[in-house]
């Protein structure tokens, strides 16, 4: 008995003449034209008694499209207005010259010369301030000191001092 009920194929002859008899019924059987597309070839009318049926707009657009529709259309214009901008003052410092270059770096030298003043004004102000305390002190030299180091490759250290 065949464990897996499988069947023997039939031998070769026959297989060939089994074959060969389904290959002539098959063209044998009529052709049969099956349409894969209509076309509807009847001119429409002109106009018509029904009338035209309005068709609403709904389409819905995102705030965040729109914001961000606004905002790049606000880039544009202001990067727009930097360029000209830009391009009136490089029309102007065409012409480099030393009297040129010295009157456009002025302004900026003297913020930093105002800027250097201020700062030392305000450091020699703090530096005049001192703090006196009057009173015991003690001065503890005892440290406690406990450091844990955690992890292989990417280590996380925490130090306490008490």
């Amino acid at each position: 008995m065949d464990p897996l009920h499988t069947q023997h194929g039939m031998p070769e002859s026959e297989a060939a003449a089994e074959a060969r008899r389904l290959i002539d019924a098959w063209a044998a059987q009529p052709v049969l034209h099956h349409p894969t597309s209509f076309r509807d070839e009847t001119e429409p009318p002109a106009f018509g008694p029904t009338p035209p049926v309005k068709q609403e707009d709904r389409r819905i657009v995102p705030a965040w499209a729109a914001g961000i529709a606004v905002a790049s259309i606000g880039v544009g214009a202001g990067i727009t207005g930097i360029g000209c901008g830009a391009w009136l003052a490089l029309q102007g410092l065409a012409s480099v010259t030393l009297n040129s270059v010295l009157m456009v770096t002025l302004p900026f030298a003297g913020l930093a010369m105002a800027a250097t003043a201020i700062g030392g004004a305000i450091s020699k102000a703090r530096a005049a301030v001192t703090n006196v305390f009057e009173g015991p002190v003690t001065h503890h030299t005892e440290i406690h000191n406990n450091s844990t180091t955690r992890g292989a490759f990417f280590a996380r250290t925490r130090n306490e001092i008490r």
